[in-house]
């Protein structure tokens, strides 16, 4: 059992599923919390190849995290401060220092010192991130047109840490579909997808009161009798179950160190967990908590949180196989 975890929720083997009694009917490749990293993103692609999936899922904090400017100087060379280090960079190093900072889900943004003082300005810096958003998601749906078959359905829904202009990019998109706060016909299950979370200590755009996630789950429920089987992407894991476990932070945002082992505390979220108790889906995939990588079943659910590790351009997935009717067969949680 891990630490933390409600006894109610019973771990389910980290491992291929051993007794498999039905007939897979269909595949699918759920992964979140991707940050912008290019890399994982082709790696996603790559999967429904590689694993031979009918469904590409990705689940929620697509956005990176933020700018890093190249000011350019007067003999042509720039300037970047980057992970904390102050660094110059010729016009040959250019690409290579760029494509740096976009391993690590920031966006390189090359600009005059003038450009620079204008990125004080929070307003404008906000509609510059936005624009830089937008680019790299218009990239990623002209890829997804490119190398994926068109047999293969690919879905991707927002997280907390997304702006809004990550839906209104995903909506005018033809190949690839944004179903968020919906609940939609996916082959034999009904998919209901959630990017809001509960409170966070960082403030982040899709954060709700408990009782305000409940209304909107419920809201999108309205019409669950009509499907034989559900399946809960929400980007929020359940309360209490293993799955949702985080660094605990003091005033100041540091990790809490006791005894010398860093304390971990519970921060999913209640309402996610009564939902799942209430209606039952087949399977649920959540994110949010990139540490906490788990199997779990709550009543007759089985949950799942891939982890995310975006930042060394690891891409950590889910293999969910379901049957005619939308129930679970086999799952298998993969990294590369």
């Amino acid at each position: 059992m891990l630490a933390g975890a409600d006894r109610r929720h019973r771990l389910l083997p980290g491992s291929w599923g051993r007794s498999v009694k039905r007939k897979r009917a269909q595949r699918w490749f759920f992964a979140t919390d991707v940050h912008g990293s290019d890399r994982c993103y082709r790696k996603f692609l790559a999967a429904a190849k590689v694993y031979e999936a009918d469904v590409l899922l990705l689940g929620g904090d697509v956005a990176g995290k933020g700018i890093v400017p190249l000011v350019e100087r007067e003999d042509g060379r720039y300037d970047v401060v980057f992970q904390g280090a102050e660094e110059t960079t010729d016009a040959r190093q250019l690409d290579a220092m760029t494509d740096r900072i976009a391993f690590n889900g920031l966006y390189p943004y090359r600009c005059s010192r003038a450009e620079l003082k204008r990125l004080h300005d929070e307003t404008h810096r906000d509609e510059l991130f936005r624009l830089l958003i937008a680019e790299q998601l218009r990239r990623w749906i002209k890829a997804t047109e490119e190398r994926l078959d068109d047999t293969i359905r690919c879905i991707i829904t927002p997280g907390n840490d997304d702006p809004t202009v990550v839906d209104e990019v995903l909506v005018e998109a033809d190949r690839v579909e944004c179903p968020e706060r919906q609940l939609v016909q996916v082959g034999p299950v009904g998919l209901a997808s959630l990017g809001n979370t509960n409170a966070t200590p960082w403030h982040t755009d899709r954060e709700y009161a408990e009782d305000e996630l409940r209304a909107q789950i419920d809201d999108m429920l309205v019409n669950a009798r009509d499907f034989h089987a559900l399946m809960f992407n929400f980007h929020c894991p359940p309360f209490n179950t293993g799955l949702d476990l985080a660094p605990e932070l003091d005033d100041a945002f540091r990790p809490v160190v006791r005894n010398g082992a860093m304390r971990t505390i519970p921060v999913g979220s209640s309402a996610v967990l009564e939902a799942i108790e209430k209606y039952a889906p087949s399977v649920g995939v959540h994110g949010h908590i990139h540490e906490s990588q788990g199997a779990v079943k709550v009543g007759s659910t089985r949950c799942y949180n891939p982890g995310s590790d975006y930042s060394s351009g690891v891409l950590k997935g889910l293999i969910l196989d379901l049957d005619a009717r939308g129930q679970y067969v086999d799952y298998l949680f993969t990294s590369g």
